[in-house]
């Protein structure tokens, strides 16, 4: 590639973020764009449910760069700014208030999404997801009135946030239909390691069962489980793992399986679009 060519990332997460800096890093003297839907600049994830949900760490600490990162670098940064699909025909990116980004190469790093709960009551107030900064700030406010949390789902997230609630003294009860906390990722017998440390820690669990709904009047008041059990809470986070982020890439025709299919090199099955 050239100084006279345009390499576009759509996805300013961590993936995006430090690809714009490897580009430079490697010598690439073109126009690097890195567009991000979100309003904060590139963040690491996993603080968002354990120091920075607990108001240990600031936000300085949750981002991948610091603020005058990519002026200095020469990367145009564009928060806010959603990607509604790709022109193929003019290798040019659509934006959702109408701009049009021409590209050499995009590389596209939309990531994933939170996976939500179809059940009765899902829209309640006091349900929450988390994925951004925004959603740490709305549950952390949350937590701080103290009270009763239901997390559904004992995942990364789930057992994270369920474990920064209790440090900052709430009631937490975990719902979670396989029979060990992170049984998917981790198996069964570690599992049990940090099923145990839960317990110590005074959290609840409720194994094996699931969600039918959430009840209550306006907010969440109660969660029923599969089971007809039902648990008082002033509070949900819902955990229930992810799904990769594919509209752009279908929308554009590209090869898609639960994913974006790639080569070795991470080239999609469209020329320059990795």
């Amino acid at each position: 590639m050239t100084a006279e060519e345009t390499f576009l990332i759509a996805g300013a997460g961590l993936a995006g973020a430090k690809a714009a800096e490897t580009l430079r890093d490697e010598g690439f003297a073109g126009r690097v764009v890195l567009i991000g839907a979100e309003e904060e600049r590139p963040c690491e994830r996993p603080p968002l449910s354990k120091e920075y949900l607990r108001g240990e760490v600031g936000r300085d600490k949750v981002h991948v760069h610091d603020e005058g990162f990519y002026a200095e670098r020469g990367i145009e940064l564009r928060l806010g700014r959603t990607a509604v699909s790709l022109d193929r025909s003019t290798s040019e990116l659509v934006l959702a208030d109408g701009e049009r980004l021409r590209y050499d190469r995009l590389l596209l790093a939309t990531g994933a999404e939170p996976r939500r709960l179809a059940v009765p009551g899902g829209e309640l107030d006091g349900v929450h997801y988390l994925r951004s900064v925004r959603d740490s700030d709305a549950l952390r406010e949350r937590l701080e009135h103290g009270g009763a949390l239901v997390v559904v789902g004992a995942g990364w997230i789930g057992a994270e946030v369920a474990a920064s609630a209790r440090q900052l003294g709430l009631d937490v009860t975990v719902v979670e239909p396989c029979s060990v906390p992170l049984e998917g990722v981790l198996g069964a017998e570690l599992g049990a390691v940090y099923r145990d440390i839960h317990l110590d820690h005074g959290v609840r669990l409720l194994l094996g069962t699931g969600v039918a709904a959430f009840e209550g009047d306006g907010a969440v008041e109660r969660v029923r489980t599969s089971e007809g059990r039902t648990i008082d809470c002033d509070l949900v986070v819902v955990g229930v793992g992810v799904r990769p982020r594919t509209e752009l890439a279908e929308q554009a025709g590209l090869a898609v399986a639960d994913g974006i299919l790639v080569d070795e090199h991470l080239r999609t099955s469209v020329p320059g679009v990795f």
